[in-house]
């Protein structure tokens, strides 16, 4: 059996939307048969429900007298009926009371108010919306002059006290003005203490913006929303107007597709009790506005947040960077917006970011890394000439004697720390002390001086001897001395002589 509701979605899906059997079963997750049957119907028909014998029955006509005499609690109705021999159940009475005496719903004083007298501001509740790896819950600010209905509405991600008044900020700004008072509920970013017999208690926050823009706050009476029925409409307008059947598949964008449905739907229809669109109207209560103050109120909340060692402050379930040399210190000032986090310290505005919604994402400055590394790669380097200048007394002679002549005096003492690793301190701390000897400032020459100690020089090989009877058979030939004296002659002309 289904339920009148169900009956029209498959009658909307069958002519509308031109579905089939098929396709409505799957869409309403319905059985085939049931779709089938139903379609065939041309209206709903209640279920036929077969009468039965109740314990109750012996008693009705005595509990319609009664009830008819006085306005008696169900209780007492059954404590009654009870004594005169009543064996049924508490639940079956209370359903026949409610059959013959259903309850009287409460009538409500139509509220009038002149132009720019009052607006009306609420939260409304829209379900969740994914924000990178998060589901955020989604809100909407509304505020509706009363008069008018012009609406102003603003998609937000968190219902905190930096988002209340930066609602009013940006729908004041929307408006060109403000209404001499403001209606809420007593939410606690609006209101604190609402006794029964005392004054209202504002928001300290929120009494300082009243000041500021002049417009008084108006609390609704506890457990009666009915008092500010203009925004509570609005609100559930909102959600069958723009929300349903709109794909929330991210935050962004949102607020822009808003803005259009707002100036192009909201407040150009006619309106169901003005009979006039809210645009029109507004026309006449606009000149009755505040002006706005030249100045908008600063809706930032202000907390005081600690810096961890690695230089993040915690806000939100996120970890926001802060610069290197505020690692660890405590008692910054952060100035929070629902856009924007700045980070203070004595003052002195040391880190801006833009808020994030997600959770457990860290949030950096690439610039206040870029610090980090260089604080680190400092904290390095000063290390590294901490062991250059212990292995001599003539180290800072010769690191000065680098700087002079180099260009990037690190990089040479980075190679002389390696070569310290292949040849030990000793070796190279006397290689240091000769070349500082001889002005040569280089890791280069360190390495030259200690490659040539440590090279092995080839050993001399045994003198081989020839044979002697080879030594008796060399022919050796006489010296040409000519080229000395041209005047002695050769042993051949001599012998041509003889």
């Amino acid at each position: 059996m289904i339920d009148y509701y169900t009956f029209q979605r498959i009658k909307q899906l069958q002519h509308d939307e031109k579905l089939s059997v098929a396709q409505i079963a799957r869409e309403l997750s319905l059985d085939y048969e049931t779709v089938t049957k139903w379609n065939a119907k041309e209206r709903y028909e209640q279920p036929k429900r077969t009468e039965r014998n109740s314990k109750l029955d012996p008693y009705k006509s005595d509990i319609r007298r009664l009830l008819n005499r006085h306005d008696y609690y169900a209780v007492q109705i059954f404590d009654r009926i009870k004594e005169q021999g009543y064996e049924g159940g508490y639940s079956i009475l209370c359903d026949y009371i409610q059959s013959v005496r259903p309850s009287k719903k409460k009538a409500f004083l139509a509220l009038n108010f002149a132009p720019a007298e009052c607006a009306q501001v609420d939260f409304g509740a829209c379900g969740t919306v994914q924000i990178g790896n998060t589901q955020r819950r989604l809100s909407v600010f509304v505020m509706v002059f009363c008069y008018s209905r012009m609406i102003y509405l603003e998609f937000m991600l968190k219902q905190r006290l930096e988002h209340f008044l930066s609602g009013h900020v940006n729908a004041f700004r929307f408006f060109g003005g403000i209404p001499q008072k403001i209606m809420v509920d007593n939410c606690k970013t609006a209101i604190l203490k609402h006794p029964k017999h005392a004054e209202v208690v504002p928001h300290p926050r929120y009494a300082d913006m009243a000041a500021h823009y002049g417009f008084q706050i108006n609390a609704c009476t506890p457990r009666k929303p009915n008092q500010k029925g203009r925004v509570e409409r609005s609100i559930s307008y909102i959600k069958s107007s723009l929300l349903n059947g709109l794909e929330l598949s991210s935050f962004t964008g949102l607020n822009a597709h808003a803005d259009a449905w707002r100036d192009n739907v909201a407040n150009v229809r006619i309106h169901s009790v003005t009979k006039a669109k809210p645009v029109d109207l507004f026309q006449k209560e606009k000149n009755s506005l505040k002006v706005l103050p030249v100045h908008p109120y600063d809706s930032a909340v202000i907390e005081t947040l600690n810096a961890n060692s690695q230089a993040f402050v915690s806000f939100d379930s996120n970890r926001y960077s802060v610069p290197a040399e505020y690692a660890s210190q405590k008692g910054m000032i952060a100035r929070i917006y629902p856009d924007n986090l700045y980070i203070y310290y004595k003052d002195k505005l040391i880190a801006q970011h833009a808020r994030s919604y997600q959770r457990n994402e860290p949030v950096k400055n690439p610039d206040h890394e870029q610090q980090l590394l260089k604080q680190r790669r400092n904290a390095r380097e000063r290390r590294l000439l901490q062991d250059f200048l212990a292995l001599t007394h003539k180290a800072e002679e010769y690191y000065l004697g680098i700087t002079e002549k180099s260009l990037n005096p690190t990089h040479h003492l980075k190679k002389i720390m390696a070569i310290v690793e292949i040849y030990g301190d000793e070796k190279t701390a006397r290689a240091v002390e000769d070349a500082c000897e001889a002005h040569a400032f280089s890791s280069e020459y360190i390495a030259h001086i200690l490659e040539q100690q440590q090279r092995i020089l080839p050993q001399k090989s045994p003198l081989h001897l020839i044979r002697k009877h080879d030594l008796l058979e060399l022919r050796i030939p006489s010296p040409n001395l000519s080229i000395y004296n041209p005047k002695i002659p050769t042993s051949g002309e001599n012998n041509n002589e003889n």
